[in-house]
């Protein structure tokens, strides 16, 4: 019988990273990860593809207002900037000393 695993696949980025838009309208933008969404592969970039949404009068904000946010983007559309150089880099997995799988930068093959 087969087993089913429900382990979050790994990604090439993390929230708090400085990732740079590869794709899109907003190309060559830096900024750094507010969140990432697993379940659709999308993540929020600080201050990229910001999106108004207008929010309703309520007893908190009786005017309501259009409030400015961030849309977010396909995962794949996003690089990891290498904290060492500044650049988008694409990046792997192998072990450090303690066995440990870490993140490291092809460029230059650093960890990160």
């Amino acid at each position: 019988m087969e087993r089913k695993h429900n382990k979050q696949q790994k990604r090439h980025v993390r929230s708090g990273d400085t990732v740079e838009v590869i794709a899109g309208n907003h190309k060559g933008k830096q900024g750094k990860l507010v969140k990432v969404l697993t379940k659709k592969d999308r993540v929020l970039v600080e201050g990229v593809n910001m999106v108004k949404k207008h929010v309703k009068p309520s007893a908190q904000n009786p005017q309501g207002e259009i409030q400015e946010k961030e849309g977010s983007i396909h995962i794949s559309n996003v690089k990891l900037v290498d904290p060492s150089t500044g650049k988008a880099t694409r990046t792997g997995r192998k072990e450090d000393e303690k066995g440990k799988l870490q993140r490291y930068s092809k460029a230059t093959g650093k960890f990160i």
